[in-house]
């Protein structure tokens, strides 16, 4: 592959997204090869704080990172400036494509409101910022061990989707007292009538009372991370370091996992559009980069197969192809810059659109032998959006939220099974209250319900 030509490439394609309306931070563009993009596929970063359960989503990732239903890998940073990584083993019209998508996505981190609001409370330079806590993880295992370190990480990066992005990054700590009550005067009558001369008694004055201490917490809290860092009795000032730098990632990553059928759909859009209108690409290029799109955004199932998850890409990019033809561009950037996949999915996946995209819901049970069956269930617009967005509520974790830490510091957890729709897996909670025994240091309950519906109560610590 020509290097001196990906730049140009580059540079061109930069002009024309430009040229095309698309506004962007700048793009720091690197070649590297296919392990380096893998293990970036894997810790989500180029440098992060080192753990083990990062080696076992290896594969994983391996099978996911792709982009659609292509064998191309994509990685991009949003920030300012965004970082994104070309393999330099992708054909010159593979990375001609990333390039084009990877600028669409820049101007969508940019401009949309969800991201902008979690890049200006994390920062924009994601990269340099994660090395930087590496390091401090690494300093940590210098001066405490690496098994002490680890207990820290096992319950943090197991609870790194229990956050509350609407309130925001920075939060102080509750109040530790009530705000105390003022007596109002008694209205009409004897309002007037205490005001006499030698009327005044404590009945009718009553005293005010001072603040009670609060109860904690104070309602229903669902930013487990920050709660374990601010009340957790016994944490010391580095292991709530490790809490907060770990809430403060997922906090960066919340809108890439929030907006992803936008997104995918929106950099394929514009890659597509944009190579289209590259004259300055020989043709060759141009086809080869045409037949990556066309992989790129097809079904995950093929002509003879029925696939029972979506290719975001796919229908991301259908969508927005749809409105661009009906309301033009301008609409699709006022989109694109106030909605998520929420209001994405449920304003404009419409009928005709599914029928094109051939979407429908399905009921998954066993059968007598325990092999898996897959019911079509009776096509609803608005049952297939909510089929669509289901894995997507609450960061695609369970609704988990601490509900009372008692005097002597036992910590319950509540499970919200009713508004949730999901279960829990009993192996996997348990396996976590675990992890956050060892951090809280004092009993931890977890109070969840089971398949039929009854309430049932999980505890590490309790003797």
């Amino acid at each position: 592959m020509s290097s001196t030509k990906l730049k140009e490439y580059i540079h061109r394609l930069e002009e024309l997204a430009r040229a095309n309306g698309l506004d962007f931070h700048p793009v720091d563009f690197e070649v590297v090869p296919t392990s380096f993009m893998m293990e970036v596929a894997v810790y989500g970063l180029p440098v992060r704080m080192p753990h083990w359960s990062f080696g076992v989503r290896y594969i994983y990732q391996y099978v996911q990172h792709r982009m659609g239903a292509s064998r191309i890998f994509e990685v991009v940073f949003p920030g300012n400036p965004n970082r994104a990584y070309l393999i330099e083993d992708n054909s010159i019209a593979e990375n001609t494509l990333v390039t084009a998508h990877v600028l669409a996505h820049a101007d969508f981190s940019k401009n949309n409101e969800l991201f902008d609001r979690m890049q200006s409370q994390v920062g924009y330079r994601i990269v340099e910022q994660a090395a930087e806590r590496a390091r401090r993880i690494e300093s940590a295992i210098e001066r405490h061990g690496k098994s002490t370190v680890e207990e820290v990480l096992d319950a943090a990066l197991a609870l790194e989707q229990h956050i509350d992005s609407g309130r925001g990054l920075r939060r102080s700590r509750y109040p530790e007292f009530v705000e105390r009550e003022e007596t109002k005067r008694p209205a009409g009558f004897r309002g007037r009538y205490s005001t006499l001369p030698g009327e005044s008694s404590e009945e009718s004055h009553p005293r005010v009372r001072e603040g009670s201490r609060a109860s904690i917490p104070p309602h229903p809290e669902y930013d487990l991370l920050w709660f374990i860092a601010n009340y957790a009795p016994d944490l010391s000032g580095w292991e709530r370091d490790i809490f907060l730098d770990v809430r403060e990632e997922s906090f960066y990553f919340y809108p890439v996992f929030a907006c992803q059928i936008m997104n995918e759909g929106w950099a394929s859009y514009w890659h597509a559009r944009m190579l289209r209108e590259a004259d300055f690409l020989p043709e060759q290029i141009y086809l080869d980069a045409l037949k990556a799109h066309s992989d790129v955004v097809r079904p995950y199932g093929g002509s003879r197969t029925v696939s029972v998850a979506i290719n975001p890409y796919h229908v991301g990019y259908v969508i927005w192809e749809r409105i661009i033809e009906e309301q033009g561009v301008d609409a699709a950037m006022r989109i694109r810059s106030e909605e998520d996949d929420f209001g994405f999915v449920r304003n404009y996946l419409d009928e005709d659109t599914a029928d094109r995209l051939e979407l429908f819901a399905y009921t998954k049970s066993r059968d007598r032998t325990g092999a898996e069956r897959y019911t079509v269930r009776e096509r609803d617009i608005h049952e297939l959006r909510e089929t669509i967005l289901a894995p997507k509520f609450h960061f695609g974790a369970p609704r988990v939220y601490a509900a009372e830490l008692s005097v002597d510091g036992v910590l319950t957890l509540r499970h919200d099974y009713r508004t949730d729709g999901r279960g829990l897996d009993q192996q996997r909670a348990r396996k976590v209250l675990e992890y956050i025994h060892r951090v809280w240091r004092r009993p931890v309950r977890l109070i969840s319900a089971d398949n039929h519906g009854n309430e049932q109560l999980l505890d590490a610590g309790q003797g």
